[in-house]
């Protein structure tokens, strides 16, 4: 076979690989047992906020959305996809009179290149559900390491200038942004919502790439949050009898 057929053919064979789920079984999709709280959650900072009576807000993960644009690179980047990967899984409690909020959020439930969510990111491709399965199967076990990271752990601040003092600690690593955000409270909700971006590295985390880097993610992600918190009147009855979500 000619040189340049076998070129042709190795490169359609890295491709593939990197296109198709990995043999082992992938990340299992977790039970609802596994969306209980990580260990490491303030929960008693909420019980006291409670017993003085401070509100306090939970999140609505069915109302709330996290989404990460990630933007492809490297001398082939023509063709790879850009993706969009999404949380709808949010959990956590805010203490407005505190001005404090702590969320979590269960990486195994992260989905990938949902249709709307690119169209909103305005993503004009839409890959194939091959590509989306392998592709989150290698974000979940290569890059973010689900079984040794489950949680990405989010705590915030508020500032008097609509700033966010946001630590966000994944990956086993914590990071610091400031973050405008628009915030509205009435009638017992709250909505906030911002953008930021950050680089992958600053987590420890090794963009994913192939082919020596020609096809690759790039370093830097966009993300967008847009969180919906309601009054939980329960929280007071379930603190006193010493149970909290």
């Amino acid at each position: 076979m000619p040189r340049r057929a076998l070129c042709a053919v190795a490169l359609l064979a890295a491709l593939l690989a990197a296109c198709t789920p990995p043999l082992r079984e992938a990340t299992p999709e977790p039970a609802a047992a596994a969306r209980a709280a990580p260990a490491e959650f303030p929960r008693a900072f909420y019980e006291q906020a409670l017993s003085r009576g401070q509100p306090v807000y939970r999140i609505e993960p069915a109302r709330s959305l996290v989404a990460i644009t990630v933007r492809r690179g490297g001398s082939l980047a023509r063709l790879g996809h850009d993706h969009v990967v999404a949380s709808r899984g949010v959990q956590g409690l805010l203490a407005p009179g505190d001005g404090r909020a702590d969320l979590y959020l269960p990486l195994a439930e992260l989905s990938v290149d949902e249709p709307a969510l690119r169209a909103e990111a305005g993503l004009d491709t839409q890959p194939g559900e091959a590509d989306i399965a392998a592709t989150r199967a290698n974000m979940l076990d290569k890059v973010l390491e689900v079984q040794r990271f489950p949680f990405a752990l989010i705590g915030v601040k508020t500032r008097a200038d609509a700033r966010l003092d946001v630590a966000i600690t994944l990956h086993g690593q914590t990071r610091h942004f400031e973050v405008p955000a628009r915030i509205a409270a009435g009638r017992g909700e709250m909505r906030v919502s911002g953008e930021l971006e950050f680089d992958q590295s600053e987590f420890g985390i090794v963009p994913f790439s192939v082919l020596g880097g020609a096809i690759q993610v790039q370093d830097r992600l966009s993300l967008r949050f847009s969180l919906h918190a309601t009054e939980a009147a329960d929280l007071q009855a379930r603190v006193r009898a010493g149970s909290m979500p």
